[in-house]
């Protein structure tokens, strides 16, 4: 088998699941390309961190200039998971307006961007906060579905994947893009350590619980601006637990 490094985006975007496949929407397939020409375009290596100074070259990388997002993600190194997730998102949403399918005023850009937010604060506080950060993000401001469902799964869904049965003050989690899965091994890009941004795969038993998020409604970014400035729940999960069932009602899905 070649190593993951050398597997071309095209064939993890289409890899075969032991379940029967479904049938997925032209959006749907449309999004999460996007999701994965982002992937594409990302730097590689650049070593794993969650330094201060990951956090302020994680901050330089997103910027605005007159009035448009401009993206640097190279400087964002070192980096850690939820900030190369994060890089891919904004990288989507960059995509979409310089393509004309969205219009984003300035308040809203504004929103997008690191500003040493804390967990649960903003966009980039949720997105980077403990629990199901990406998940509760999409589900306030309408970006899309949460599930948990292993055979709905496909390339290009954000990932939020727990190494251990804790959620929320003790967990050990992972921020990724979902790639697929072979010969029982998850595949999936992240920032990992101890190398940086880069695919990998681990045996799928080695995942406790997994989250997916797909994005699905480019129309709802511009509700992102107006997001309350803290989510609690969120900003709770640095001091507390939660569970399974918890996480599902927060995020508008079944468990």
């Amino acid at each position: 088998m070649l190593p993951l490094f050398l597997i071309p985006l095209l064939f993890v975007s289409t890899c075969a699941f032991a379940q029967e496949p479904r049938v997925h929407t032209r959006s749907d397939a449309e999004f999460n390309r996007l999701v994965l020409n982002a992937v594409g375009r990302m730097p590689t290596g650049g070593r794993y961190s969650t330094s201060a100074q990951a956090n302020q070259r994680l901050a330089a990388s997103v910027r605005l200039d007159a009035g448009n997002l401009m993206l640097a993600p190279d400087l964002a190194r070192p980096s850690y998971c939820s900030g190369a997730t994060y890089q891919v998102f904004v990288t989507v949403v960059d995509a979409l307006i310089r393509r004309g399918s969205v219009a984003l005023d300035t308040p809203t850009l504004q929103a997008l961007l690191v500003r040493g937010q804390r967990d649960g604060e903003g966009v980039w506080g949720r997105w980077n906060a403990n629990g199901p950060g990406t998940a509760r993000l999409f589900s306030e401001a309408g970006l899309g579905r949460n599930f948990t469902d292993w055979s709905e799964a496909r390339a290009g869904d954000f990932l939020k994947v727990w190494w251990n049965d804790e959620i929320g003050q003790r967990e050990r989690g992972h921020s990724v893009i979902f790639l697929g899965i072979e010969d029982d091994q998850v595949l999936f890009w992240s920032s990992n350590q101890p190398d940086g941004y880069g695919r990998r795969s681990v045996p799928r038993s080695q995942v406790k619980w997994a989250v997916f998020s797909r994005f699905e409604h480019p129309e709802s970014l511009d509700r992102l601006a107006q997001l309350p400035k803290s989510d609690a729940y969120l900003a709770s999960m640095l001091t507390r637990p939660s569970s399974r069932v918890e996480v599902a009602e927060r995020c508008g899905f079944r468990e």
